[in-house]
């Protein structure tokens, strides 16, 4: 008999000592994306992004394009990847972007955006670890003589990324 108690109470001390399974689940919300809408500069009061046509975009530095956004398809919405190790970003944002069969570039008119903002992490889980929220962000664009951005408009006056399923710069071209 004491070694029937004593091999249940085993037993329930292994089967209550068991963790769950951490996982990351797809949906949990990471390190988000800088959300930027198109609108146009003609019309600025008009409610609906406006698609810029063969939008290219490149880190400044990188030889990779952003996926979708390699110049042959027009967006009225972008998301960018800020790097959580420094505190500026800069992309090559191209409007009608076309290259020849050599790969040479042959139209397009390419500004370049530098975004600042300091980092925070914040813990999300064991599993998930930690996250980086981008605050006091600030967007200017080079001034090149040719500039097809003409405004860059903070949504909010004290910018914090903590999501990416919201819009946090309008640019007016």
């Amino acid at each position: 008999m004491k070694k029937l108690v004593g091999l249940l109470i085993l037993i329930c001390c292994i089967s209550f000592s068991c963790e769950r399974d951490d996982i990351c689940t797809l949906d949990t919300v990471t390190t988000p994306r800088l959300t930027i809408s198109f609108y146009s500069i003609e019309n600025p009061e008009q409610q609906n992004p406006r698609n810029v046509a063969r939008i290219r975009v490149q880190g400044v530095g990188n030889e990779e394009t952003l996926p979708d956004l390699d110049g042959t398809k027009s967006r009225q919405i972008i998301q960018l990847p800020l790097k959580t190790t420094e505190n500026t970003t800069q992309y090559s944002i191209y409007k009608n972007y076309r290259v020849d069969e050599a790969g040479n570039i042959t139209a397009g008119n390419e500004d370049i955006i530098t975004i600042s903002y300091v980092t925070e992490e914040i813990y999300v889980s064991r599993a998930c670890g930690f996250k980086t929220v981008f605050k006091n962000i600030s967007m200017t664009v080079e001034d090149d003589g040719d500039r097809w951005i003409q405004i860059i408009q903070s949504v909010d006056d004290n910018q914090i990324i903590e999501n990416e399923n919201a819009t946090n710069y309008n640019i007016y071209h």
